[in-house]
């Protein structure tokens, strides 16, 4: 039976869209395969058609809980009742009776963290796993050296579980990205899929200010003549907050704010209510797109510069996934990288806390990472020496991979080094997107050239450089004109966001 005959049995499809039947081939030739496929095409029918020929259970590796929420939430809408999802919305009992019935489950959903149960992955063993798939796979490398290290034990997972066949998704991974997760994942020999990360149907334009109340006063313009549903990003979550509430009191009652500070119920209401169409505009954080399952979206605005393309790609990919026309459009002021660089700042440790912690670890004569990693834990260093929680975990990281603690002076140099290294890496991603943004040349291009791509077709609505008529995404009877301009930038808010460890998200 051919691929086709599957899709149109199972989901009632009647041909695959771009990518999805190359990677399912390799699949079910029993290749390990990175697949990159753009944003919106349908990345987790290459898991899910897979599933139903093998007959055999997927463990998927979700990076956040909304997505995996979500991606179960639609499995399960189709009528397939097989389906698991290992989270804090389980109960105790929930999750012991899902422990215990492990092996009756098609699609089990789990976090990189919830992979350091020992439960789980006692039974996880048990099973003749058909499909090991991390999806969002960029995360091993974007995520995994910083914020979420368990990433970087997806490897030695997957040794655990025997070597399952791997399907590895991403949208956005540049060469060394996709090298990254290869070898993150055990080095195994991984066929490639690549599909171009160009967007034709998203049109593209910066646009630079002189003030905060000229960037704010367009943000409210653009907001009330685009035709919507639309998303406006923000690096902060006071001023997504903020833009929230004024653009409501401004007109757009339809609109929220989303950001990892809500109560998990609460973002999960915001996004169904998006989906839904019971919200037109969503002011939201990087937490908020993964995993949002809505076609028509027509704009994406990011009011703040993400901190790489990679992110901004990422973003703009949740516009037009209907295929019909849409528009991202970035509102610069300069210095709005200045944000973005104290990010950086904040997620790494300084060179100093790294120096501090060594002295102190050669005090206590700590013998190996695994016991150095405990002494930080139990006397609370994070708080001796100043270090947020992510400084934190990224030291314990860098330590569990110690066996000997015996040259001290040695690992002090190579932790810096590591530290070194990731913050140029970063602040080099930074600053191609603010060459980007300042770019005098084709968006669209120089997008597939960070990427290693070539455009295969220039579309007519291109970019401001190539020429677009934005007029062309304007609602046709836009509301008329509110009560007056109230500034929603405060800057004592804003360096309350620069200091305060975690207020970002």
């Amino acid at each position: 039976m051919k691929l086709e005959a599957y899709l149109e049995k199972h989901f009632g499809y009647t041909q695959f869209r771009d990518g999805q039947k190359e990677t399912i081939s390799e699949i079910m030739a029993g290749n390990h395969t990175l697949s990159m496929l753009p944003t919106g095409t349908g990345k987790s029918l290459c898991y899910q058609l897979p599933v139903y020929m093998m007959n055999k259970p997927a463990v998927i590796v979700s990076p956040l809980l909304s997505l995996m929420q979500d991606q179960a939430e639609q499995i399960k809408v189709r009528g397939e009742k097989r389906v698991v999802s290992f989270n804090s919305f389980l109960s105790f009992e929930e999750k012991r009776y899902a422990l215990n019935n492990l092996h009756t489950y098609r699609f089990i959903f789990v976090s990189p963290e919830m992979l350091n149960s020992r439960q789980l992955l006692a039974g996880l063993k048990k099973l003749d796993i058909g499909l090991f798939v991390i999806d969002e796979a960029h995360c091993i490398s974007q995520w995994g050296y910083d914020f979420r290290p368990d990433y970087l034990n997806l490897g030695p997972v997957r040794k655990q579980l025997g070597d399952p066949l791997t399907l590895a998704l991403t949208a956005t991974a540049t060469p060394a990205v996709r090298s990254d997760i290869i070898k993150e994942l055990g080095g195994d020999e991984f066929t490639e899929i690549l599909s171009s990360v160009d967007r034709g149907n998203i049109a593209l334009k910066a646009e630079k200010f002189s003030s905060y109340e000229e960037k704010e006063q367009r943000l409210l313009t653009l907001v009330k003549q685009l035709q919507g549903p639309g998303i406006v990003y923000f690096s902060s979550k006071k001023t997504a907050e903020t833009a929230a509430a004024f653009l409501q009191t401004q007109g757009n009652g339809r609109s929220a704010f989303y950001h990892g500070g809500l109560e998990q119920e609460q973002r999960i209401l915001i996004q169904q209510q998006f989906i839904n169409g019971e919200l037109d505009l969503i002011c939201a954080t990087s937490a908020f797109g993964m995993g949002i399952n809505k076609e028509n979206v027509r704009y994406v605005i990011h009011f703040q510069m993400p901190m790489q393309m990679e992110s901004y790609v990422q973003e703009i990919g949740r516009a037009g996934r209907d295929g019909k026309e849409s528009a991202a459009i970035l509102l610069y002021l300069e210095g709005d990288e200045g944000l973005q660089l104290s990010f950086i700042e904040r997620e790494l440790p300084a060179i100093n806390q790294v120096k501090g912690i060594v002295h102190y670890l050669k005090s206590k004569n700590a013998s190996s990472g695994e016991e150095a990693a405990r002494l930080l834990q139990k006397d609370d260093i994070g708080a001796l020496f100043a270090l947020n929680e992510i400084q934190l975990r990224i030291i314990q990281h860098m330590l569990l991979s110690l066996h000997d603690l015996q040259d001290l002076k040695l690992i002090e140099a190579e932790m810096i080094s590591f530290v070194e290294n990731r913050k140029e890496g970063k602040v080099k991603k930074l600053r191609t997107l603010l060459s980007w943004i300042h770019a005098n040349t084709c968006r669209r291009e120089l997008i597939t050239r960070y990427f290693h791509q070539k455009i295969q077709q220039k579309p007519e609505q291109c970019c401001d450089y190539c020429g677009i008529d934005l007029e062309g995404f304007y609602q046709k009877d836009p509301p008329e004109n509110p009560a007056e301009f109230r500034p929603i930038f405060d800057w004592k808010e804003e360096l309350i966001e620069m200091l305060v460890p975690g207020r970002n998200e």
